[in-house]
């Protein structure tokens, strides 16, 4: 799976799956991992957790390695490696 990266208001990273319907995120001061689904036109935070805890670099080299879930917490389980 790629990812997309965008800008986003309070995101140092905004990247978004191939089908835009999640995204991993690192807080503007860099100290929270996001994974958002998409709602419509509004981005919803549906787990998040500190940068320290793992890092949205190795989640995204998880992921980089398969081809998009189809469910969000799948994305996150296979992400996270649980």
């Amino acid at each position: 799976m790629y990812f997309v990266t965008t800008k986003r208001p309070g995101y140092a990273l905004f990247a978004m799956t191939p089908s835009e319907r999640a995204a991993i995120g690192v807080t503007e001061d860099q100290k929270r991992v996001h994974v958002l689904t998409r709602s419509g036109a509004e981005w919803r935070i549906h787990r998040e957790w500190p940068v320290e805890e793992q890092s949205h670099t190795q989640l995204m080299a998880r992921l980089g390695q398969i081809d998009e879930p189809v469910s969000i917490d799948e994305l996150v389980r296979l992400g996270t490696g649980g």
